[in-house]
Protein backbone atom coordinates (compact mmCIF):
# COMPACT_ATOMS: atom_id res chain seq x y z
CA UNK A 1 0.00 0.00 0.00
CA UNK A 2 1.42 3.24 -0.77
CA UNK A 3 2.18 6.03 1.64
CA UNK A 4 0.31 9.19 1.41
CA UNK A 5 2.05 12.39 0.63
CA UNK A 6 1.69 13.29 4.68
CA UNK A 7 2.54 10.17 5.55
CA UNK A 8 5.73 10.36 3.43
CA UNK A 9 7.13 14.08 4.78
CA UNK A 10 6.70 12.17 8.12
CA UNK A 11 8.89 9.45 7.13
CA UNK A 12 11.32 11.86 5.53
CA UNK A 13 11.21 14.61 8.95
CA UNK A 14 11.62 11.21 10.80
CA UNK A 15 14.88 10.23 8.87
CA UNK A 16 16.22 13.37 8.80
CA UNK A 17 15.69 13.38 13.03
CA UNK A 18 17.72 10.16 13.17
CA UNK A 19 20.43 11.32 10.98
CA UNK A 20 20.85 14.67 13.13
CA UNK A 21 21.04 12.50 15.98
CA UNK A 22 23.83 9.88 14.48
CA UNK A 23 25.52 13.18 13.22
CA UNK A 24 25.44 14.71 16.99
CA UNK A 25 26.58 12.25 18.38
CA UNK A 26 29.77 11.20 16.41
CA UNK A 27 30.85 15.06 16.68
CA UNK A 28 30.08 14.79 20.07
CA UNK A 29 32.72 11.43 20.55
CA UNK A 30 34.70 13.20 18.29
CA UNK A 31 34.91 15.97 20.94
CA UNK A 32 35.99 13.49 23.36
CA UNK A 33 39.00 12.26 21.63
CA UNK A 34 39.66 16.29 20.51
CA UNK A 35 39.89 16.58 25.12
CA UNK A 36 41.80 13.62 25.18
CA UNK A 37 44.86 14.64 23.10
CA UNK A 38 44.82 18.05 24.77
CA UNK A 39 47.16 18.08 27.89
CA UNK A 40 45.17 17.42 31.63
CA UNK A 41 45.14 20.31 34.04
CA UNK A 42 46.29 17.93 36.62
CA UNK A 43 49.19 17.49 34.01
CA UNK A 44 49.48 20.79 33.55
CA UNK A 45 49.60 21.77 36.91
CA UNK A 46 52.81 19.72 37.29
CA UNK A 47 54.42 21.61 34.52
CA UNK A 48 53.16 25.60 35.47
CA UNK A 49 53.81 27.15 38.23
CA UNK A 50 50.45 29.34 37.34
CA UNK A 51 48.39 29.65 34.65
CA UNK A 52 44.43 28.95 33.27
CA UNK A 53 43.16 28.05 29.99
CA UNK A 54 40.47 29.82 28.40
CA UNK A 55 39.03 28.16 25.50
CA UNK A 56 35.38 28.54 24.04
CA UNK A 57 35.14 26.41 20.86
CA UNK A 58 32.63 28.18 18.56
CA UNK A 59 30.88 24.71 17.38
CA UNK A 60 31.24 21.28 20.04
CA UNK A 61 34.98 20.65 18.25
CA UNK A 62 37.76 23.36 17.93
CA UNK A 63 40.52 24.26 15.65
CA UNK A 64 41.58 25.95 17.98
CA UNK A 65 43.93 24.09 20.67
CA UNK A 66 46.75 24.40 23.77
CA UNK A 67 49.63 22.09 24.45
CA UNK A 68 51.97 22.22 27.07
CA UNK A 69 54.77 19.21 27.82
CA UNK A 70 57.99 18.81 29.04
CA UNK A 71 61.14 17.07 27.49
CA UNK A 72 64.76 17.32 29.85
CA UNK A 73 64.64 20.60 31.66
CA UNK A 74 62.47 22.55 29.15
CA UNK A 75 58.75 22.80 29.14
CA UNK A 76 56.96 23.59 25.61
CA UNK A 77 53.66 25.51 25.59
CA UNK A 78 51.91 26.64 22.71
CA UNK A 79 48.38 28.08 21.38
CA UNK A 80 47.25 26.81 17.82
CA UNK A 81 44.86 28.10 15.78
CA UNK A 82 44.14 25.73 12.35
CA UNK A 83 42.40 26.41 9.38
CA UNK A 84 38.88 26.38 9.89
CA UNK A 85 36.44 25.62 12.70
CA UNK A 86 34.40 23.09 13.51
CA UNK A 87 35.46 19.13 12.36
CA UNK A 88 38.19 20.44 9.88
CA UNK A 89 39.68 22.52 12.20
CA UNK A 90 39.87 19.60 14.88
CA UNK A 91 41.12 17.15 12.42
CA UNK A 92 44.08 19.52 11.77
CA UNK A 93 44.27 20.45 16.01
CA UNK A 94 44.66 16.37 16.24
CA UNK A 95 47.32 16.44 13.95
CA UNK A 96 49.13 19.04 15.30
CA UNK A 97 48.95 17.66 18.60
CA UNK A 98 50.41 14.62 17.39
CA UNK A 99 52.79 15.79 15.74
CA UNK A 100 54.56 18.10 18.07
CA UNK A 101 54.57 15.38 20.56
CA UNK A 102 56.66 13.13 17.66
CA UNK A 103 58.72 16.14 17.56
CA UNK A 104 59.81 15.98 21.17
CA UNK A 105 60.14 12.57 21.22
CA UNK A 106 63.16 13.02 19.03
CA UNK A 107 66.40 14.69 19.83
CA UNK A 108 67.66 18.01 20.67
CA UNK A 109 68.34 20.85 20.80
CA UNK A 110 65.03 22.07 21.95
CA UNK A 111 64.84 25.54 20.28
CA UNK A 112 61.30 27.09 19.63
CA UNK A 113 62.03 27.59 15.79
CA UNK A 114 63.21 24.33 14.98
CA UNK A 115 60.43 22.77 16.76
CA UNK A 116 57.94 25.40 14.39
CA UNK A 117 60.00 24.57 11.68
CA UNK A 118 60.01 20.75 12.02
CA UNK A 119 55.89 20.85 12.42
CA UNK A 120 55.90 22.94 9.10
CA UNK A 121 57.83 19.97 7.45
CA UNK A 122 54.84 16.93 8.92
CA UNK A 123 52.17 19.21 8.65
CA UNK A 124 53.06 20.05 4.45
CA UNK A 125 54.17 16.25 3.98
CA UNK A 126 50.75 15.03 5.84
CA UNK A 127 48.91 17.37 3.51
CA UNK A 128 50.66 17.06 0.10
CA UNK A 129 51.48 20.62 -0.13
CA UNK A 130 54.06 21.11 -2.30
CA UNK A 131 53.19 25.05 -3.20
CA UNK A 132 51.19 24.78 -6.18
CA UNK A 133 48.14 27.41 -6.37
CA UNK A 134 45.43 24.70 -6.74
CA UNK A 135 46.37 22.70 -3.88
CA UNK A 136 44.96 23.16 -0.30
CA UNK A 137 46.78 26.24 1.77
CA UNK A 138 45.23 24.53 5.43
CA UNK A 139 47.75 25.31 7.97
CA UNK A 140 48.30 26.41 11.90
CA UNK A 141 48.91 30.09 12.88
CA UNK A 142 50.90 29.29 16.23
CA UNK A 143 52.44 30.90 19.08
CA UNK A 144 54.91 28.39 20.47
CA UNK A 145 57.27 29.25 23.58
CA UNK A 146 60.08 26.60 25.38
CA UNK A 147 60.94 27.70 28.71
CA UNK A 148 64.24 27.20 30.48
CA UNK A 149 63.61 25.98 33.86
CA UNK A 150 67.74 26.30 34.88
CA UNK A 151 68.16 29.63 34.26
CA UNK A 152 64.94 31.17 33.44
CA UNK A 153 65.09 31.88 29.65
CA UNK A 154 62.28 32.06 27.36
CA UNK A 155 62.40 31.30 23.67
CA UNK A 156 59.24 32.33 21.48
CA UNK A 157 58.28 31.40 17.88
CA UNK A 158 55.01 32.46 16.10
CA UNK A 159 53.69 31.71 12.99
CA UNK A 160 51.50 34.58 12.25
CA UNK A 161 50.36 34.55 16.29
CA UNK A 162 52.60 36.84 18.81
CA UNK A 163 53.01 36.35 22.02
CA UNK A 164 52.62 39.35 25.09
CA UNK A 165 54.48 39.68 27.82
CA UNK A 166 53.52 41.48 30.45
CA UNK A 167 55.84 43.11 33.49
CA UNK A 168 55.35 45.40 36.13
CA UNK A 169 52.11 46.79 34.35
CA UNK A 170 53.76 47.33 30.55
CA UNK A 171 52.79 44.86 28.00
CA UNK A 172 55.20 44.28 25.20
CA UNK A 173 54.70 42.58 21.60
CA UNK A 174 56.72 40.01 20.56
CA UNK A 175 55.90 39.66 16.64
CA UNK A 176 55.16 36.77 15.36
CA UNK A 177 56.29 35.95 11.74
CA UNK A 178 54.26 36.35 9.04
CA UNK A 179 53.48 32.81 7.63
CA UNK A 180 51.76 30.36 9.00
CA UNK A 181 52.51 26.45 10.13
CA UNK A 182 51.94 25.02 6.31
CA UNK A 183 52.68 26.35 2.30
CA UNK A 184 53.11 29.67 2.28
CA UNK A 185 52.68 31.83 -0.38
CA UNK A 186 56.19 32.64 -0.53
CA UNK A 187 59.18 30.32 0.36
CA UNK A 188 59.44 29.09 3.47
CA UNK A 189 61.86 30.67 5.57
CA UNK A 190 62.81 29.39 9.24
CA UNK A 191 60.53 30.53 11.47
CA UNK A 192 62.51 33.50 13.97
CA UNK A 193 63.94 32.51 17.53
CA UNK A 194 62.73 35.38 20.11
CA UNK A 195 64.46 34.73 23.89
CA UNK A 196 63.17 36.63 26.96
CA UNK A 197 64.77 36.79 30.52
CA UNK A 198 61.58 35.61 32.62
CA UNK A 199 61.56 36.99 36.50
CA UNK A 200 59.05 37.22 39.02
CA UNK A 201 55.89 37.91 38.07
CA UNK A 202 56.02 38.37 34.36
CA UNK A 203 53.26 36.83 32.64
CA UNK A 204 53.03 35.40 29.63
CA UNK A 205 49.83 35.38 27.22
CA UNK A 206 49.83 33.09 23.80
CA UNK A 207 46.57 32.99 22.10
CA UNK A 208 43.87 32.67 18.62
CA UNK A 209 42.90 35.43 17.10
CA UNK A 210 39.18 34.68 17.94
CA UNK A 211 39.07 37.26 20.96
CA UNK A 212 39.93 40.17 18.88
CA UNK A 213 38.04 38.87 15.82
CA UNK A 214 34.59 38.74 17.96
CA UNK A 215 31.98 41.05 16.65
CA UNK A 216 29.69 42.58 19.31
CA UNK A 217 29.53 45.87 21.21
CA UNK A 218 27.45 48.86 20.70
CA UNK A 219 28.14 48.94 16.97
CA UNK A 220 28.35 45.09 15.99
CA UNK A 221 32.15 45.86 15.36
CA UNK A 222 35.25 43.43 15.81
CA UNK A 223 36.91 43.48 20.04
CA UNK A 224 40.33 43.98 18.28
CA UNK A 225 43.80 43.90 19.20
CA UNK A 226 44.16 46.94 21.23
CA UNK A 227 41.47 46.85 23.63
CA UNK A 228 42.57 43.33 24.39
CA UNK A 229 46.47 44.67 25.31
CA UNK A 230 44.69 47.13 27.66
CA UNK A 231 42.75 44.21 29.12
CA UNK A 232 45.50 41.63 29.57
CA UNK A 233 47.61 44.69 31.00
CA UNK A 234 44.80 45.04 33.57
CA UNK A 235 44.18 41.69 34.80
CA UNK A 236 48.06 40.68 34.63
CA UNK A 237 48.16 40.96 38.43
CA UNK A 238 45.27 39.44 39.32
CA UNK A 239 45.06 35.24 40.60
CA UNK A 240 44.55 33.17 36.96
CA UNK A 241 40.97 32.19 37.83
CA UNK A 242 39.93 35.35 38.04
CA UNK A 243 42.04 36.76 34.88
CA UNK A 244 40.51 33.90 33.46
CA UNK A 245 36.83 35.36 34.81
CA UNK A 246 37.28 38.44 33.67
CA UNK A 247 38.39 37.72 30.81
CA UNK A 248 35.42 35.60 30.02
CA UNK A 249 32.93 38.07 31.22
CA UNK A 250 34.37 40.47 29.22
CA UNK A 251 33.60 38.67 25.54
CA UNK A 252 30.51 37.31 26.66
CA UNK A 253 29.52 41.18 27.67
CA UNK A 254 31.12 42.02 24.27
CA UNK A 255 29.32 39.74 22.09
CA UNK A 256 25.68 39.99 23.50
CA UNK A 257 22.99 38.39 21.26
CA UNK A 258 25.58 37.90 18.17
CA UNK A 259 27.21 34.91 17.31
CA UNK A 260 30.26 33.44 18.45
CA UNK A 261 32.69 33.90 14.74
CA UNK A 262 35.19 31.58 15.57
CA UNK A 263 36.73 29.44 18.56
CA UNK A 264 38.58 31.73 21.62
CA UNK A 265 41.71 30.80 22.98
CA UNK A 266 43.72 32.37 25.33
CA UNK A 267 46.54 30.50 27.06
CA UNK A 268 48.17 32.98 30.18
CA UNK A 269 51.18 31.69 32.55
CA UNK A 270 52.94 33.03 35.18
CA UNK A 271 56.05 30.72 35.07
CA UNK A 272 58.11 32.75 38.06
Amino acid sequence: MNNTPKERDKLTYNELLEQRKELRASIQYASFIQHAMQPEMKDMNKLLHDFFILHMPRDIVSGDFYYCSSVEHFTVMAAGDCTGHGVPGALMSIMGISFLNEILSGESPWKASRILNLLRERIMKALHQSGRDEENKDGIDMALCVFNQENGELQFAGANNPLYHVRKGKLTEIKADKMPVGVNAIDEDSFTNHTIRIISDDMIYIFSDGYADQFGGPRGKKYKYGPLKKLLTDVSQLPMDQQHDRLQKEILDWKGDLDQVDDILIFGVRLL
